[in-house]
């Protein structure tokens, strides 16, 4: 199966990492947080969010969907949302101490210009966003899903 979905999009990672161990608490209070945001998000399909899938515990990250970089700015600014009482504590409690760090990557993806594959899997990532569908014919390959005219053979013992 391959994802397909219409219309530029936005994903954007976002994760913390303990980096004192002794300071786990902090980490784990800080933790609480991404799950009341994603619940706000799910909540919330006006606000742009696609969906999201998580991975980790002490260097975790998010793998975030949007719309558009316009709806995920606009949710992290908005004094409204459950992200900018986390932000406000993470800047008062945390800092740059070095106690808990937190990074956070966003790619705006114009359509067409992504490929995916899922092969004995379950709706994952953006599959479960976008629309599940054959990897066959146009969608057969990574070339052929990104529309490249250079579209190498597989190896003979890969089919």
């Amino acid at each position: 199966m391959t994802a397909v979905i219409e219309g530029d999009f936005v994903v954007f990672m976002i994760g913390p990492r303990i980096n004192r161990w002794w300071k786990m608490g902090k980490l784990l209070s800080f933790g609480k947080t991404m799950p009341a945001m994603l619940n706000e998000l799910y909540a919330n399909p006006e606000i742009g969010f696609l969906g999201a899938e998580s991975y980790g515990l002490f260097k975790s990250v998010s793998i975030q969907y949007w719309r558009s970089w316009e709806h995920l700015e606009r949710f992290a600014r908005s004094k409204e949302s459950t992200h900018f009482p986390a932000w406000r504590w993470f800047n008062q409690a945390i800092g740059s101490n070095g106690d808990v760090g937190i990074w956070h990557e966003t790619f705006l993806v114009k359509e067409g210009q992504y490929e995916a594959v899922y092969n004995n899997m379950p709706a994952h990532g953006l599959g479960k966003v976008g629309e599940l569908v054959p990897a066959a014919g146009e969608y057969k390959s990574g070339a052929a899903r990104l529309k490249r005219e250079e579209q190498l053979e597989p190896p003979e013992d890969a089919e």
